[in-house]
């Protein structure tokens, strides 16, 4: 911006053959005929007609003045000052962004006021005539009250007046105090104010006194759970016997029907057990087949099996006996056939029972995982399962036993789901003081360790979705229908405009920070 300025104020001034006569001869003058030449050729000027007050100062403003280099005695003659930098006539030429630590000597009024700065050079143009350059220079540093001094020496120029030390001393004369004149105007009326103003105020004091009214009524009149949230009936399927998990593919949320097939169980125990029942029943089939036609061919010897099923894996032993005894060993082989028999239907529906199927169209809320063969023992917990039908999906609520005598069945009740707009009515369904009676999925453990609470079950007007099972809601039991409708209605109403003002905030919040950063990335490239 400053360079702006000073290339603006290096092009309206251009150096005359008159004026660089006028400083060659300016030590002739004296320095109150200096001040009125430059008075007259400021009030003559017409470039600063349309300059914007926050600038005035940053003006360049062509005054007669020399600057004296502190590394050597060099003297410039000064072109133009401002309070961002000054132009000068030097016989060298300066690189751009040299350093030079200056003293601008001004006149003001009899006496000539000494500013020190540090300035950067700007550029350096040649003049016209191939005597010397004309040097920009930016100041870089500069004590505070050499800035004082010069911005008023420059408003003093701008405003058409010379600066003078002489009469600013002597209206600070510390005996007299200074007498200020002031222009009394007269006081303007003012329109009356529009009646719609008052009517808005007092509508928004009475909105705010409804809502305070109606959030301490929602506090402390109503009764409030200690804890809420939805639930739902919860079927935990166990392992029937020990074994490696079968894989299975449902996770939590995971919708399944009725009947359909949810994991198995292997058991290897059990596999070797019916694998040997079958063979023992092949055995002793066998033998009462051998024997039936032994007596068939009525053979007077008949060779038969000590044993219907060796034990220990002893090999077989046969003995020779008469008809009679092979008749009545016959019957001794059919009946521990079926012993056996029935044996193997016993073990193949144990291991069909491993087979696990689910027991209703439900949702999965947990899941044991089956990778890598995971072994469970007998009654461990495979999955949990949420009934999802209309009614089965409520709100469970913990009361404070002082609390609890208020409340009764078909008690009238509101339930404000997270982020929801609306309250939902619900009914009391039935009030328990043994809650783990009730086993429902979405209600952790530790709420029901405390001892001086009472479950209540709610049962919505309105099916509340089964993803919501394990969410807190806000639950309030009416007691006076009409106050609690109204109360519940303005509440809402507020926490929607919360809600509302802080999505906002937070989107512009986040608008602005992107455009920073673009910003800043735009500004880094550049």
């Amino acid at each position: 911006m400053k360079d702006d300025h000073l290339r603006a104020a290096h092009s309206r001034h251009e150096s005359t053959p008159d004026e660089k006569q006028q400083r060659a001869n300016s030590g002739a003058f004296s320095s109150s005929e200096s001040v009125d030449q430059e008075n007259e050729r400021m009030t003559q000027d017409s470039l600063l007609q349309h300059e914007k007050r926050d600038e005035r100062g940053h003006i360049r403003v062509a005054t007669m003045f020399r600057v004296t280099l502190a590394d050597n005695d060099t003297e410039l003659d000064g072109n133009d000052v401002s309070l961002g930098g000054f132009s000068a006539q030097s016989e060298r030429a300066f690189e751009p962004g040299e350093r030079v630590s200056v003293s601008l000597i001004m006149a003001a009024g009899t006496f000539d006021v000494v500013v020190a700065a540090k300035a950067e050079c700007v550029d350096s143009v040649p003049r016209e005539n191939g005597n010397g350059y004309d040097v920009r220079f930016k100041f870089s540093e500069m004590a505070p009250q050499h800035r004082e001094s010069l911005r008023q020496i420059i408003l003093s120029w701008l405003s058409g007046r010379s600066p003078n030390i002489e009469g600013q001393m002597a209206s600070e004369d510390p005996q007299t105090p200074r007498k200020r004149q002031a222009t009394q105007t007269a006081p303007s009326k003012r329109p009356p104010k529009p009646i719609g103003r008052y009517i808005l105020l007092f509508l928004a004091i009475g909105l705010l006194v409804l809502v305070a009214a109606a959030t301490a009524y929602r506090n402390f009149v109503l009764i409030e759970p200690r804890f809420a949230a939805v639930t739902a009936p919860r079927i935990d399927i166990r392992a029937p016997s020990s074994g490696v998990l079968g894989e299975h593919g449902f996770t939590v949320g995971d919708l399944i029907e009725r009947d359909q097939l949810l994991t198995n169980v292997i058991n290897s125990d059990l596999e070797s057990e019916l694998i040997l029942a079958e063979a023992a029943l092949s055995y002793n089939n066998q033998l009462v087949e051998n024997l039936r036609g032994y007596l068939e061919d009525d053979t007077q010897e008949i060779s038969l099996a000590n044993s219907a099923r060796p034990a220990g894996g002893d090999t077989t032993t046969f003995e020779t006996v008469s008809p009679d005894i092979a008749r009545a060993r016959i019957e001794q082989f059919e009946q521990v056939r079926d012993f056996e028999n029935s044996r193997l239907a016993a073990l193949k529906a144990m291991q069909a029972s491993n087979e696990i199927y689910s027991p209703c169209d439900c949702r999965v809320a947990w899941a044991l995982s089956s990778a890598s063969g995971v072994y469970i023992d007998k009654s461990e917990r495979i999955m949990t399962l949420i009934r999802t039908e209309e009614d089965d999906v409520m709100v469970e609520a913990l009361v404070h036993m002082n609390d609890i005598s208020r409340i009764r069945p078909n008690h009238q009740a509101y339930v404000t789901l997270p982020n929801a707009t609306q309250p939902i009515r619900a009914q009391v369904r039935n009030v328990a003081l043994d809650i783990e009676s009730q086993p429902r999925a979405g209600f952790p453990s530790w709420v029901r360790q405390q001892q001086n609470v009472a479950s209540v079950l709610l049962l919505p007007e309105e099916p509340l979705p089964p993803e919501s099972v394990g969410q807190p809601i806000d639950v309030r039991f009416s007691e006076t229908q009409l106050l609690s409708i109204v109360s519940e209605k303005i509440w809402q109403g507020v926490n929607w405009i919360t809600q509302s003002s802080n999505n906002l905030f937070g989107m512009d919040r986040d608008g602005a920070n992107e455009y920073g950063s673009d910003t800043d990335g735009a500004n880094d490239e550049g």
